[in-house]
């Protein structure tokens, strides 16, 4: 009887958790839609309807761009786990939205190592947060790679008081730091989280060189998808602008926002900032930018949340290894 008891109140727990992950998640967006200082939902919703928008066809094109932006995730997801654990597509989906749903509130994503390891036994959990560490920095290193060259391109078009002197000390310093980390964790055992420096770097060589190629290739193809939707919505809103000349901004946009530790939350106030002043240096209006910067946050986050919120109100722990 005591037994069936704290099982039933166990679920009950675990039902509240997961509900309140969910109502936690909608207030956040909520919030963040009403609460805006620098975009009131009025001028927001009036200067959508003064584009035009909400049509039929500008409805139907962004929404495929996010369906595609997504797919892609799932879909590096999915070829992370293969070597360990392989799934199908519609359960690497259910994990990758429901993680993204459970991670609302902590910075920089982290909730979402937390919550995909959910979705595996203990034996498992250790390679999960790495296959996702890996999964991050593949798509920063691609964030980086076209951030780099969008920021010297659009240095070299406008002037940004950049001091390339500092610069370079600074990313000298940096590199001889890293050189200086790589041959301490060579000749020194460390262990990280009860994993041995040696055994990390064993795993990583295990994985399949095609993992990597893969999962880096899905990475650009999702990066190009959603910073053209980026240039689509500028085009929408009638700014004169070359694709060439968008996406060397875009690409620093999306560069120094990812440097800026934030909740994901706040990440449209970042990115809105940065852009609102890289923009401004080409005579964008800012009223305009924040709002593609906000549509950019409702359609690859805020929707995404919204059906990550059924995997999470459905989230069963597993009975099996995963």
């Amino acid at each position: 009887m005591l037994v069936r008891l704290s099982h039933k109140t166990k679920q009950f727990f675990f039902v509240l958790i997961k509900l309140s992950v969910v109502v936690a998640a909608f207030y956040i967006i909520s919030h963040k839609l009403t609460s805006n200082d620098a975009l009131e939902i009025s001028s927001f919703l009036k200067v959508l309807q003064e584009n035009e928008l909400f049509s039929i066809e500008n409805v139907f094109l962004l929404l495929l761009l996010t369906v595609f932006n997504w797919f892609f995730e799932i879909l590096k997801w999915q070829l992370l786990l293969k070597p360990i654990s392989p799934i199908s597509f519609k359960i690497a989906a259910a994990q990758s939205l429901g993680a993204l749903t459970a991670s609302l509130l902590t910075p920089n994503r982290l909730g979402e190592y937390a919550a995909k390891v959910m979705y595996f036994k203990k034996p498992k959990r250790k390679a999960v947060v790495l296959l996702n560490l890996l999964g991050h920095l593949l798509q920063m290193s691609v964030t980086v790679i076209f951030g780099v060259i969008g920021l010297w391109l659009f240095q070299s078009q406008q002037d940004l008081g950049i001091d390339y002197i500092k610069i370079s000390l600074v990313i000298f310093v940096i590199v001889g730091l890293i050189i200086l980390v790589l041959f301490l964790l060579n000749k020194i055992k460390m262990r990280i989280k009860g994993y041995s420096v040696e055994k990390l770097k064993h795993f990583f060589q295990k994985l399949p060189k095609q993992t990597f190629v893969y999962v880096f290739l899905c990475s650009v193809v999702r990066y190009l998808i959603f910073s053209f939707q980026f240039f689509l919505l500028l085009k929408l809103f009638k700014v004169n602008i070359s694709y060439f000349d968008a996406m060397t901004v875009i690409s620093s946009v999306y560069l120094l926002a990812s440097i800026i530790p934030s909740l994901l939350i706040f990440d449209v106030l970042i990115k809105g900032s940065v852009a609102v002043y890289l923009f401004g240096l080409i005579a964008v209006n800012g009223l305009t930018v924040l709002s593609v910067v906000t549509l950019m946050w409702l359609l690859n986050f805020m929707l995404p949340s919204v059906f990550g919120s059924y995997y999470v109100l459905n989230f069963k722990l597993p009975k099996s290894t995963a």
